[in-house]
């Protein structure tokens, strides 16, 4: 999976792509089954697949310190989307000027003129642009529009409840990790660093780090 770091990247061998754009906190079995068709789209039109989100995530960066603890940070993101074998990684950094780009401009700027969108695929509750005013409606008419196709993915449920990051991070929190991990379709993991401290243990014959 090819990893590109800011708009700045994008060449002309960037052009033309299946495309998916979103978060995906967690990349739990919702987030899996939009990029299976993601992926199938992509094999279909024969373009390919992309995925871009944004660092820090928007949510992080309009709630600061009180935003909800992230699932899964960017290089465990990064570790996930490996595994599902998908082609490129586009990260975007959430700024000021980032915030305030119209809907209508989100669309022309980055997904007609930067990438040449053949297709895309969204969630149900996806909202872009400046204030979210953007929505599936609104990629619909730009589709037409502008010559790509659009779908979006229902809800994904599981024992009665919708699939979702903040369900899973409620699962967590109450300890449940046997229900995290059916929502997540795999079990829950933090990677870290290992960082050597002063050795001491080994002394006491019960070496650590």
């Amino acid at each position: 999976m090819e990893i590109i770091r800011g708009l700045h990247n994008i060449t002309a061998r960037h052009k033309g792509c299946v495309l998916t754009i979103g978060t995906f906190d967690g990349l739990h079995h919702g987030h899996q089954m939009l990029l299976s068709h993601l992926k199938a789209k992509s094999e279909e039109l024969n373009y390919p697949n992309l995925l871009v989100t944004f660092e820090p995530q928007p949510r992080e960066y309009f709630q600061g310190a009180v935003v909800p603890a992230r699932l899964t940070r960017f290089r465990e993101k990064v570790t996930i989307l490996r595994g599902l074998a998908l082609d490129r990684l586009l990260c975007i950094p959430f700024n000021e000027r980032t915030r305030i780009i119209p809907a209508k401009d989100v669309i022309e700027g980055l997904l007609v003129n930067t990438l040449d969108v053949q297709y895309l695929v969204v969630g149900d509750d996806f909202q872009f642009g400046e204030g979210a005013r953007g929505n599936y409606e609104m990629l619909k008419e730009a589709g037409d529009r502008f010559g790509f196709g659009v779908s979006h993915m229902g809800t994904l449920k599981f024992e009665h409840g919708r699939i979702s990051s903040s369900r899973i991070r409620d699962a967590l929190s109450l300890g449940d990790f046997d229900l995290a991990e059916k929502l997540l379709g795999r079990p829950y993991f933090i990677m870290g660093r290992v960082v050597y401290g002063r050795q001491l243990g080994r002394q006491l014959g019960v070496p650590t780090a």
